[in-house]
C-alpha cells in the first residue's frame, strides 16, 4: 500500500490541485487503517490541499482521517480549513495536537482560528498559548468582530524613528530569534509609541548603513485605526496598492500590523460573500449540513414566492383578456424574461460598484442615465425583433407592435430598478447584494405584464 502510494506521489508532485485517484488512495488506505501509507499520501501535501482533501471527504471519512493520522495537523491546516468545517475538525483532535498546532501560528491567525468558536472551544485553544501570547490574543478578541483589531497580528518589527541603517541591522540581526516569520516593513516610532513612517527592507539593504531610517521612508505609508471595519482595510490596501500598514490604538500607539495576505483574503471573502448573496444562498459551503443548507435558503425562497405571488395578481387582473386571446399568454414570460435578465446585469454592475466604492454620490446620476440609456437601446433592437416574431407567429402586426413596445418599457425600467434598488437599500443600510435581487425581479415582473397585457387591452380589445 504504502508503494502504492508512493508512486500516485510521483505522478501528483507538479499538480496544484487534488484529483480522484489520490482522493481515492487516501480512502482505501484510510479503510484499511494504514498509517504508514496514510503518512507517505499526506506527508508531502501543501496544508491548503490537505485542508481541502478533508473538506471534500465524508464526514465519517474524515473523523476516521483525524483518528489515524491527527499528528500531521499543524496551524496552517486549521487555518486553512472553511470557518464551518474548523469547528468539527478541531472538536476531534486530541488537546496534545491541538495545542502544538496553535502555538506554531502567529497571533492574527490564532484569532481568526478562535473567534467563531464556542467558550469552551475558545478556552482550550486560549490555554495552549503563553501568557503573553493568550494576552495579545485576548485583546484582539476584544476589538469588534470584522474590524482590523480582529486581522492584525500582533508582531511586528519596529525602531525608533532616529536610529540609523546600521543600528537596525544590527538590531535585526541579534533580535532574529524574536522576528515574526514574514515581514516587509520596518515600522519608525516615535517616543510615545506612535508609528510615523516605515522602510522596506529591500531599501534599507541597499542603503548606507550611516543614513537615517526617516531618510528612506515610503511615500505609501498610512495608519489605520484598529476600530475601522475590515472591508474598508481592504479597500485601502487594494487603492493604495499597500504591502503592510501600522494598527494604532485609540490613543494612535502602534498596537500591531496588517499584511497584504489579509487584506486580499478579506477582499476574495467579501466578493464571494457578494456572489452568493446575489443569488440568495448566504455564505454556503458544500461541507455543510442539509439541515444548515435548508434553513439559509429558505427565507429567500419565501421571498421569492412572494414576488411571483405579486406578479401573478397583476396577470390575474387582465384574465379576460388572455381567455380571449390566447396568443397574450404565449408570448408574456418574454417581456418579463428579459427584463429579469436586464434588471440582473445592471444590478451585479451596481452592488459591485458599491462594494468597491466606485459608485458614489458624484457619478450616481451619470450612471443611472447610463443603465437608463443601456436599458432603452436594447429595448428597441429587441423591440424590432420581437415585432417581427409576434407579425410572423401570430400574423398580428398589431400584436407585434404591443410587445415591441412592452419590451422598449420594460427594459428601460429594469436598467432603472437595477441600478436605484441597491442604491436606495444601501443607503438605508441594508446590504444590496442579499436583497436586490428579490426587489428587482418584482419590479420587472410587474411592470413587463403590466405593461404587455395592459397594451394588449387598448390596442387589441
Amino acid at each position: 500500500m504504502a508503494d502504492e502510494a508512493d508512486d500516485i506521489l510521483l505522478e501528483e508532485k507538479d499538480s496544484y490541485a487534488l484529483d480522484e485517484s489520490l482522493r481515492g488512495q487516501v480512502r482505501r488506505a484510510v479503510l484499511a487503517e494504514d498509517l504508514a501509507a496514510i503518512d507517505a499520501l499526506m506527508e508531502p501535501l501543501h496544508p491548503a490541499d490537505i485542508a481541502d482533501l478533508l473538506e471534500q471527504i465524508s464526514g465519517a471519512e474524515r473523523e476516521a482521517l483525524l483518528h489515524l493520522w491527527s499528528a500531521g495537523i499543524d496551524g496552517e491546516v486549521l487555518s486553512e480549513l472553511d470557518e464551518n468545517l474548523r469547528e468539527e475538525v478541531i472538536a476531534l483532535l486530541p488537546d496534545h495536537v491541538l495545542v502544538e498546532a496553535v502555538r506554531e501560528l502567529d497571533s492574527d491567525d490564532v484569532v481568526d482560528l478562535v473567534e467563531d468558536l464556542e467558550d469552551h472551544q475558545q478556552e482550550a485553544i486560549l490555554g495552549a498559548l503563553d501568557d503573553a501570547d493568550r494576552a495579545a490574543v485576548e485583546e484582539a478578541l476584544s476589538f469588534p468582530e470584522d474590524s482590523a483589531g480582529r486581522l492584525m497580528q500582533r508582531e511586528v518589527v519596529r525602531a525608533p524613528e532616529h536610529w540609523t541603517v546600521g543600528e537596525m541591522i544590527d538590531h535585526l540581526r541579534h533580535h532574529k530569534a524574536d522576528l515574526p516569520e514574514q515581514f516587509y516593513h520596518v515600522i519608525l516610532v516615535d517616543p510615545r509609541m506612535k508609528p510615523t513612517g516605515y522602510v522596506t527592507l529591500g531599501r534599507m539593504l541597499s542603503t548606507a548603513r550611516t543614513t537615517e531610517l526617516t531618510e528612506i521612508t515610503e511615500d505609501s505609508f498610512r495608519i489605520i485605526p484598529a476600530t475601522q471595519p475590515e472591508e474598508e482595510v481592504a479597500y485601502a490596501f487594494n487603492q493604495y496598492h499597500l504591502i503592510s500598514a501600522p494598527v494604532v490604538d485609540d490613543d494612535g500607539r502602534l498596537v500591531g500590523a496588517i499584511t497584504i495576505d489579509d487584506a486580499m483574503a478579506v477582499l476574495d471573502a467579501e466578493a464571494e460573500e457578494d456572489i452568493l448573496r446575489l443569488a440568495g444562498v448566504g455564505e454556503g459551503r458544500l461541507s455543510d449540513r442539509i439541515i444548515d443548507t435548508t434553513r439559509r435558503r429558505f427565507p429567500w425562497l419565501a421571498v421569492n414566492l412572494v414576488t411571483a405571488i405579486l406578479a401573478s395578481l397583476v396577470i390575474a387582473q387582465f384574465e379576460a383578456a388572455i381567455a380571449q386571446l390566447v396568443a397574450l399568454a404565449v408570448l408574456m414570460p418574454i417581456v418579463a424574461s428579459m427584463g429579469g435578465n436586464a434588471g440582473t446585469q445592471s444590478l451585479t454592475v451596481a452592488v459591485r460598484a458599491i462594494a468597491t466604492k466606485d459608485l458614489t454620490r458624484s457619478n450616481l446620476m451619470r450612471v443611472i442615465v447610463r443603465e437608463a440609456g443601456v436599458g432603452l437601446i436594447n429595448g428597441l433592437i429587441f423591440a424590432v425583433v420581437m415585432g417581427a416574431v409576434g407579425l410572423i407567429w401570430f400574423g398580428s402586426m398589431a400584436l407585434g407592435g404591443v410587445i415591441a413596445l412592452a419590451m422598449v418599457i420594460n427594459l428601460l425600467v429594469a436598467g432603472l430598478a437595477g441600478i436605484l434598488v441597491p442604491v436606495t437599500l444601501d443607503r438605508f443600510g441594508v446590504d444590496p447584494a442579499l436583497a436586490s435581487g428579490a426587489f428587482v425581479t418584482t419590479v420587472t415582473d410587474v411592470v413587463g405584464f403590466f405593461a404587455f397585457l395592459g397594451l394588449a387591452v387598448l390596442v387589441l380589445l
